[in-house]
C-alpha cells in the first residue's frame, strides 16, 4: 500500500522504505532548521534521519521517556528555542510524538512525526505531561503533525512483546470510541475499521510473512488515532493514565492488561457498541463476549497478563479510586466505588473475564 493521502486533514505517507521521504516531507514544510526527536530503540532511525536532513538538523532530542515528564518537556522546549528551530520531527512510539507535541503547544512549531508503534497518537490533537507524580492530558490543535510517514520497514525490528501491548492500546482507543458519548457515525466507522483490522493483525503474531501482518496493524493503529483524536474517552483510559503517571507502569502494557476488564465492567451498559465490537472481531453470531475475545487475543499474542505482573500494587487501590473520583471521566456504567474497586482488583489478578454479555 503507498500513500500519501489527506485523511481528516492530516497528510499521511505510508509505504516501506518511506523514511528517506522524511528530507522531501521536511522541505514541503519549509524546514530549514529541524529540531530532531528521537532516542532509546529509534536512536539508530534517528541517526539515519539527521544524515538525510544535514545542515537542515538544527539540533536533537535524544532523551525520551514514557509519559513525557515536565522537566524532559522544559529541556527540549529550550533547546527549541536556543536553535531557533522551524519545524519538529519525532521518530518513535507515543512518548518521541508526545515530547514532540510538548515542544509544538510552547512554541507553536509544526510536527514531522514517523512513528514506530501503534499508539496512533500522530493522529491527535491530544497532548500529555507528568509532573510530580501526576499525568494532565489536554486537546489543542497545534499539537497534530503536519504529516505523518508510516514505514513498515521501521516495524520490524519491534520486540513481539511490543508489537502486541502496542496494538492492545490502539485497540483500546476503538473500544471506547463505541461507546463515547460523543461518537458519530464516522468515528464508529474508524473503531469499526480499526478493531477489523488489529483483531487480524494481532491474530497473525507470529506468522511466517511478518511483512504482512505489519500492514493490518499500521492502519488500524491509524484508524484508532482518529478514533482517538475525535471521541471522548471513558474509564480505561482513565485508569491508564493515573496507573501510567503515577505509578510508572509501562503505557502501552498498562493498556493491554486494563482492557479485557474495562470491557467487562462496562459491557452491560453499552450492548450496542459490544454487538458492533463482537462483529468486528469476527465473533459468531450470538457471541457478544467481547472481553473474553479480548483476553484471549492478548495471551495468544504474548501481551502481559496483569497489573501484578507489570509491577502495580493492589495495596494502592484506594489511592487509584480516589484520584479518578475526584475527576471522573465520561462512561456508560456509572463510576461507583466498588464497581471501580472491582474493576481494578480483576485487571490486578489478571485472570480471564467472568462471561458479561448485555442483553
Amino acid at each position: 500500500m503507498i500513500l500519501p493521502v489527506d485523511v481528516d486533514g492530516l497528510r499521511v505517507i505510508m509505504r516501506p522504505g518511506a523514511l528517506r521521504l522524511v528530507d522531501t516531507e521536511t522541505e514541503r514544510l519549509g524546514g530549514s532548521r529541524v529540531l530532531l526527536i528521537a532516542g532509546g530503540s529509534a536512536a539508530a532511525h534517528g541517526d539515519t534521519v539527521a544524515g538525510l536532513l544535514g545542515p537542515r538538523l538544527a539540533g536533537r532530542v535524544t532523551e525520551v521517556a514514557q509519559h513525557v515528564p515536565a522537566e524532559i518537556a522544559a529541556r527540549a522546549v529550550a533547546l527549541a528555542g536556543q536553535v531557533r528551530a522551524d519545524l519538529v520531527v519525532t521518530i518513535g512510539g507515543g512518548s518521541a510524538t508526545g515530547l514532540g507535541k510538548a515542544v509544538a503547544r510552547a512554541t507553536g512549531l509544526r510536527i514531522l512525526a514517523v512513528p514506530t508503534t501503534y499508539s496512533g497518537s500522530e493522529a491527535t490533537t491530544i497532548w500529555g505531561l507528568t509532573e510530580d507524580g501526576h499525568k494532565t492530558t489536554g486537546r489543542d490543535p497545534r499539537v497534530r503533525p503536519a504529516t505523518v510517514i508510516y514505514d513498515p520497514e521501521l516495524f520490524a525490528t519491534l520486540p513481539a512483546d511490543l508489537v502486541a501491548t502496542s496494538a492492545l492500546n490502539a485497540y483500546a482507543h476503538c473500544v471506547e470510541g463505541l461507546y463515547a458519548p460523543d461518537a458519530t457515525d464516522r468515528t464508529t466507522g474508524w473503531a469499526v475499521d480499526g478493531i477489523d483490522l488489529l483483531t487480524k493483525g494481532l491474530d497473525m503474531t507470529g506468522h511466517p510473512d511478518a511483512a504482512a501482518v505489519r500492514p493490518h496493524l499500521l492502519l488500524g493503529g491509524f484508524n484508532a488515532g482518529l478514533v482517538l483524536g475525535a471521541t471522548t474517552m471513558g474509564i480505561h483510559h482513565k485508569l491508564a493514565h493515573v496507573l501510567g503517571g503515577t505509578y510508572r507502569l509501562p503505557h502501552a502494557a498498562t493498556h493491554a492488561v486494563l482492557l479485557p476488564h474495562v470491557v467487562a465492567a462496562n459491557a452491560s451498559a453499552a450492548p450496542d457498541a459490544m454487538t458492533r465490537a463482537a462483529m468486528a472481531m469476527g465473533l459468531r453470531k450470538g457471541d457478544r463476549d467481547v472481553a473474553g475475545g479480548i483476553w484471549t487475543l492478548a495471551r495468544s499474542s504474548g501481551a502481559p497478563r496483569s497489573l501484578a505482573e507489570i509491577g502495580w500494587s493492589s495495596d494502592a487501590a484506594d489511592d487509584v479510586i480516589e484520584a479518578v473520583l475526584a475527576a471522573p471521566p465520561a462512561n456508560p456504567h456509572p463510576i461507583e466505588r466498588s464497581w471501580l474497586r472491582d474493576l481494578l482488583l480483576a485487571a490486578h489478578r489478571g485472570e480471564r473475564p467472568e462471561r458479561t454479555i448485555p442483553g
